[in-house]
């Protein structure tokens, strides 16, 4: 049997995983937009700007006290998703 405080807090995650997903939508048609700016598929992975984000949010992550190798994984995850995302639907703009 799950304790009482194991499922406050689960609900808690629950409502900050909506939250998640709200950003995601946010991302998602902003990312949208610059797919509709680029040219040709082989400006879609921009490495150089891969790099300064990771070492923006590896800085922002120690500065917030967050384990910067969690943060470090969901980036390039979404990253990595992203540009997945982005090849799948240059041809669609």
């Amino acid at each position: 049997m799950v304790n009482k405080s194991i499922i406050k807090i689960r609900n808690k995650l629950d409502k900050l995983d909506n939250q998640f997903l709200d950003i995601i939508k946010k991302r998602t048609i902003l990312v949208n937009e610059v797919i509709k700016n680029k040219k040709y598929k082989k400006d879609i992975i921009d490495k150089k700007r891969i790099k300064v984000i990771l070492k923006n949010i590896s800085k922002k992550s120690k500065k917030m006290k967050i384990d910067s190798k969690i943060t470090n994984r969901i980036w390039k995850s979404m990253i990595k998703a992203y540009i997945d995302y982005e090849f799948r639907n240059f041809g669609k703009k």
